[in-house]
Parts: C-alpha cells; structure tokens; sequence
C-alpha cells in the first residue's frame, strides 16, 4: 500500500513526504514557494511514465541522454477544475533510439505499468507525441 504525509507549514504551504521519506513543497501561485498540487498532479504523470520509458529504453540497449516530458492538461472551467485532456510530449536523445523502440517504450508505458496514468485514463484523455534529437 502506497502511504504519503501531507503537512500544513503555514498560510497555503505544505510539504508532502512519500513512502521513503523524500519531500516536495506544494503551494499556490500566490505563496510562490511551492508546486501548484494540479501542476504536481502533470509532473507525478511524467515521472511516472518517464521511468518506465527510461528502464524499457535501457533493456533495449539504447544508450539514452536526455529525456524531458513537456506535460500540458487542459481543465475544466469550473470547480474542481477536472482535466479532460492531457499530452505529453517526450523529448529523448541518445545512441541507439529509434522511432519504433521509443513508441513501443511509451506504450508500454501508458497502456501497461504507469499507475498514474491507468488512474487518470477513465477521466482524462491522454494523448503523446515524442522528438528524438540526433546524436552524432
């Protein structure tokens, strides 16, 4: 079972702590301090999947050196602001990267193990696009 600790540090700030004791401070824009939590929300669904492409990538023996995943969530207007759409656009380079072994990496990915995005696949369309940047 996943466990995390949310602690209110003052005004509209908090610092969420995870199942092994790393933390991340949340806030709204207005505090400054902090990551909006919907924001957090974008950036827990990169990760999530960033690792899986980064650990399928390295079983295919590309030699990755970059990767960065730009995550845009278009909302709801009203409250609770629900994402209806999300994209990530992956941008990789290294040796090795081909355009069928990166797709099949965010397949896999999406359809198979990033828990967030199975959780947020019911609600919001998630959709990909992805760069390979030339290494010579």
């Amino acid at each position: 079972m996943a466990s995390t600790t949310l602690r209110w540090i003052g005004e509209k700030k908090f610092v969420g702590t995870d199942s092994t004791n790393h933390s991340v401070v949340i806030s709204t824009p207005a505090d400054g301090i902090g990551m909006k939590p919907s924001d957090l929300l974008l950036v827990a669904l990169s990760a999530c999947t960033a690792v899986d492409v980064v650990e399928i990538l390295q079983k295919k023996r590309a030699q990755l050196s970059k990767l960065e995943i730009h995550a845009s969530g278009q909302q709801d207007s009203d409250p609770p602001w629900t994402f209806r759409k999300i994209h990530l656009k992956y941008v990789l380079a290294g040796k090795g990267l081909d355009e069928k072994s990166v797709a099949q990496a965010i397949e896999l990915s999406e359809g198979k193990y990033c828990s967030v995005s199975a959780t947020l696949r019911g609600v919001a369309e998630i959709t990909t696009e992805y760069e390979i940047i030339s290494q010579e």
